[in-house]
């Protein structure tokens, strides 16, 4: 007898006929602000990420292994972390890593190396998690490490505040201290020295508390901080969201879930912190390299290897396999902190090939806005909707993976 199980493709067309039948309501308006379009979308509740299998690379939810690590970072990690998985024949098909305040949050995706399928044998997954938790902990991370392996489907960013947030990354008061350099591991004071402005107050005559945020403009900002808010569990009832030219500024109406405005000094700093941590931690930082080569078992140990022999420490990576072609983008900085020398670029390119390694120049702190050419305004508002259109905003926007998450 043979089993059959419905496609990825069958889910998304399912997905599309569900929304051919209850289209979103779309109103667009260009009377109400002379330099901009403003478009609403409010429609019936869709299909959320985790009702379809989602793809990564060329590989289907179904058909790969997720590991999830977060814990302390320090140089060379990511090159221990792809060893181990060579060696145990693990092949990288996607991955994505984040790193702030010297915590590391990374999402991989993995096959096997022969079948190409999921890793679903469970004394085979333990020894895998059981050994990059050993990488991990290190012995000076105090916080704790944290590994899960596992199948299915995430949306990857949206895990990846989630990762960042319950590791405590906004906290300013746990750096982990380098009693050999003497110094904290935060690099923080090279591109991330724009500090965003953010104010949390109570609107004590409406019963709301008001969150006002100011910092330069750049993409997924708004997806940023609501995720943040989110996770924080506190309700967005309406806000108004202005781009201007290079900067942004964003006002939310918020409660707690249980209907409060907040009631704490201690509550309302932390808010400030983690808002401030949502918008710097996707912020990179260091020389952009673009490599692009044939996949192979293998190839990302050998990367992250020779970026380790040639004092590169890596602060956030975008990883990808299409076809059979491996798309990765990195970040690099000097493990001393110090600007990356030209002669270091030149080193990595001579051992990995010129071909494959791309150096993009850029300055990191200055070219985070992709808008930086605009001149043109943009504003829109939530203000007087009720939580559920809030909720079904925010969803069809793509700001929240279904509407119950910001319950």
């Amino acid at each position: 007898m043979e089993w059959w199980s419905p496609s990825l493709n069958v889910d998304q067309e399912f997905a599309k006929l569900v929304n051919r039948m209850h289209p979103p309501r779309v109103t667009v308006d260009n009377i109400t602000d002379k330099k901009a379009t403003l478009i609403k979308s409010l429609g019936p509740r869709g299909c959320s990420f985790r009702s379809l299998r989602g793809s990564v690379g060329v590989q289907s939810a179904m058909q790969h292994t997720t590991i999830e690590l977060t814990g302390r970072d320090r140089p060379g990690l990511l090159s221990e972390v792809f060893a181990v998985l060579s060696n145990l024949k693990c092949n990288v098909v996607s991955a994505e890593i984040w790193t702030h305040n010297s915590r590391i949050a990374s999402i991989v995706y993995i096959i096997d190396n022969e079948t190409r399928l999921a890793i679903d044998d469970s004394e085979r997954l333990a020894k895998i998690k059981q050994l990059l938790l050993f990488i991990l902990k290190g012995d000076r991370d105090k916080r704790g490490a944290q590994t899960t392996v596992s199948p299915g489907a995430t949306h990857t960013q949206r895990r990846l505040h989630q990762l960042m947030y319950a590791d405590r990354d906004y906290d300013l008061d746990g750096f982990d201290y380098d009693h050999d350099h003497d110094h904290y591991h935060d690099r923080s004071k090279l591109s991330r020295n724009m500090k965003p402005f953010v104010t949390v107050e109570n609107c004590s005559e409406k019963g709301y508390t008001v969150v006002n945020l100011r910092c330069p403009d750049r993409p997924k900002l708004l997806f940023d901080t609501v995720c943040t808010l989110t996770d924080m569990q506190y309700v967005v009832y309406h806000a108004t969201i202005i781009a201007e030219e290079l900067d942004a500024s964003q006002e939310f109406y918020i409660r707690h879930t249980d209907g409060c405005p907040i009631s704490s000094e201690a509550e309302r700093q932390r808010v400030i912190n983690c808002l401030e941590a949502a918008i710097k931690r996707r912020i990179p930082e260091g020389v952009r390299l673009d490599l692009s080569g044939e996949d192979r078992v293998g190839f990302l140990s050998d990367v992250t290897r020779i970026f380790r022999e040639n004092g590169l420490s890596i602060t956030r990576a975008e990883l990808t396999t299409i076809g059979s072609k491996a798309k990765d983008t990195f970040y690099v900085m000097d493990s001393s902190g110090d600007q990356v020398k030209t002669k270091t670029i030149e080193a990595v390119q001579n051992a990995l090939g010129e071909s494959v390694v791309t150096l993009k120049e850029e300055n990191i702190s200055t070219t985070t806005n992709s808008k930086a050419n605009s001149q043109h305004t943009v504003r829109f508002s939530l203000s007087n909707l009720f939580r559920s259109r809030s909720e079904k905003f925010l969803y069809n926007l793509g700001l929240i993976s279904s509407c119950s998450e910001v319950v």
